[in-house]
């Protein structure tokens, strides 16, 4: 197989077989057994990190087929045996990592690999057991189902048939009655599946807690974590964060969201109300997708040499995939495929400011994995999710300069829309958080008991928040659109520390942006090699975690804010 970059188009469509995958794993792993030294035991490191490059790389492309087009049988056929297999595959990772936490040589390839290697290790080796494999292939089938179903939604709505990507432009329009309607459409397509997709949870919940169980721990949570790779903060960390958050930014939101209500001269605001920044409606890019990736291609060629042939070597090799179309799953993320050292950014662009959002955002992703791209170690290519996030939402900002291009008089619309969202994201950010923990706390609760938390937890944080014409979201459902909670237990509380951390890139940019650019960079060059509170110390950035951090950094969001003038937009 060719392990130069290519064109996706070109990239080969192949379904690792279990029978090659075991004889391979295990003769590496008998490999290892055979080594008695660190130099010995390095070449078999070097043996095994090739093969998991090149069935991580199948895996990967077998995705993001599946989730181009759910619908495709071959794909869901391919993406089906993915699922059973990857817990094989864990099954002899373990292993061999087992070999290696305990070699006698491991102070010597601590000398060579570092001490962080190893304590990646020790916590993978506390999330697997041979014992939990049918759960693990459970939970992955569970997971695919949950897409599949997100993927096929088919909605009409004034005559046409809409996807939920397609579908939410609609939820942003400036005519309120659009909204609505828009809304409800949604509603009632929830109100079909809601037993379905909460029977999918309630036996997720199940199975990740019988795994935890199995592995010894009292529930999921510290299985999670640990999954996470969090090896240097824990749940009473995040709680402690949460708490920071509840105090420091749900009252700036507050003023925020009566503000932009005032403004839109609407008294009794529902959920889908909020979608809507300004009277004369949201910034509107100021063109389709080709000028969009176009002024895309502008920016990252003015932002740096090496930004700029990032972007290029996207665009040559068709790693954007970004127009939203019937069966392809929702949302957007970016992946990367190891063999060919390229990164892939998959969207949904339905002509929302959101489209902007993405080339900046997931592409923030995808120049982290090109700079990174080099490194041998693949456990050293991308940080954990938390810091990962920070390349992400840090390039958002960054971005802020190339705004007319994307947006043309619609720029400063954009610039405030932005910067007050972010910061109204956070109070969603740690509610999605706190029902997680709640979840995982109580597994044998009921679907209406999960719903009853998850609206009890938005009145706390997003006291704003109505639901009187969506009578499916009003009982508590509105978590049931959230893929993270379904097949990434954990992840989202990453998006708001990362967001924090980006503030600061933001308001550092603002006062010398050739310091704060390079300093970015650094970070993204620096990869997995720290866990999240060390990356943070190595490259000067403030952590979230100790208290007052986030009040300081909002004080200073907030100063810019308002610099805007609202009322002329």
């Amino acid at each position: 197989m060719k392990t130069e970059a290519i064109k996706f188009s070109d990239y080969p469509f192949i379904v690792p077989t279990e029978k090659r995958t075991i004889n391979k794993l295990e003769k590496l792993v008998a490999d290892l057994k055979e080594c008695g030294s660190a130099k010995t035991a390095l070449l078999a490191i070097k043996h095994w990190n090739k093969f998991c490059d090149e069935i991580e790389t199948q895996l990967s492309v077998i995705y993001v087929l599946y989730s181009l087009d759910t619908q495709n049988k071959a794909y869901k056929n391919a993406q089906d045996r993915v699922d059973e297999l990857t817990p094989l595959i864990s099954k002899y990772s373990n292993e061999f990592n087992k070999i290696l936490a305990k070699a006698r040589y491991r102070k010597d390839l601590e000398k060579v690999l570092g001490k962080y290697y190893f304590e990646m290790i020790d916590a993978s080796l506390k999330t697997f057991d041979e014992k939990i494999i049918p759960d693990l292939v459970e939970e992955n089938k569970l997971s695919s189902k949950y897409s599949e179903i997100m993927g096929g939604a088919q909605i009409e709505f004034r005559g046409q048939t809409f996807n939920l990507s397609q579908l939410g432009k609609f939820l942003q329009d400036s005519d309120r009655e659009t909204r609505k309607e828009a809304a409800k459409a949604m509603d009632g397509w929830l109100a079909k599946h809601e037993e379905e997709i909460g029977d999918i949870y309630s036996r997720l919940v199940t199975v990740r807690d019988t795994m935890a169980k199995k592995l010894g721990y009292k529930n999921y949570v510290e299985l999670g974590y640990l999954k996470l790779g969090r090896t240097d903060y824990n749940a009473k960390d995040v709680k402690g964060y949460r708490a920071q958050i509840a105090e420091s930014v749900v009252p700036v939101c507050a003023k925020l969201y009566k503000k932009q209500m005032k403004n839109l001269g609407i008294k009794n605001p529902q959920y889908y109300d909020y979608n809507v920044a300004f009277r004369s409606g949201n910034p509107v890019p100021a063109g389709d997708l080709k000028y969009l990736v176009n002024e895309a291609k502008k920016m990252y060629h003015s932002l740096s040499t090496e930004s700029g042939e990032f972007f290029d070597f996207m665009v040559k090799n068709e790693l954007l995939d970004l127009d939203a179309r019937a069966g392809k799953a929702p949302g957007g993320y970016c992946t990367y495929f190891p063999l060919y050292k390229s990164p892939f950014i998959f969207a949904n662009f339905n002509g929302t400011l959101h489209d902007v959002n993405v080339l900046t955002h997931e592409g923030g992703h995808a120049f982290q994995g090109y700079l990174c791209s080099g490194i041998k170690e693949p456990m050293f290519r991308n940080p954990t999710l938390e810091t990962c996030e920070i390349h992400s939402m840090s390039m958002e900002f960054f971005a802020w300069p190339y705004m007319k291009g994307f947006f043309g008089k619609d720029e400063e619309k954009y610039r405030y829309h932005h910067l007050a969202d972010s910061i109204e994201f956070l109070p969603y950010g740690i509610s999605v958080d706190e029902f997680q923990h709640w979840v995982y706390e109580h597994p044998n609760a009921t679907h209406e008991e999960r719903c009853k938390v998850w609206r009890d937890i938005e009145t706390r944080y997003t006291p704003e928040k109505a639901y009187d014409d969506t009578p499916t979201y009003n009982k508590g459902t509105y978590w049931m659109r959230q893929t993270h909670i379904f097949s990434s237990p954990f992840y989202y509380i990453d998006y708001t520390l990362a967001q924090v951390c980006a503030f600061q890139f933001f308001l550092e940019d603002r006062k010398n942006h050739a310091k704060a650019w390079k300093k970015y960079v650094k970070l993204c060059k620096t990869g997995g090699k720290l866990p999240f509170v060390a990356n943070l110390e190595k490259n000067h950035i403030k952590n979230p975690f100790v208290d007052g951090t986030v009040s300081k950094v909002i004080k200073g969001c907030a100063k810019v804010l308002n610099e805007f003038d609202v009322d002329k937009f």
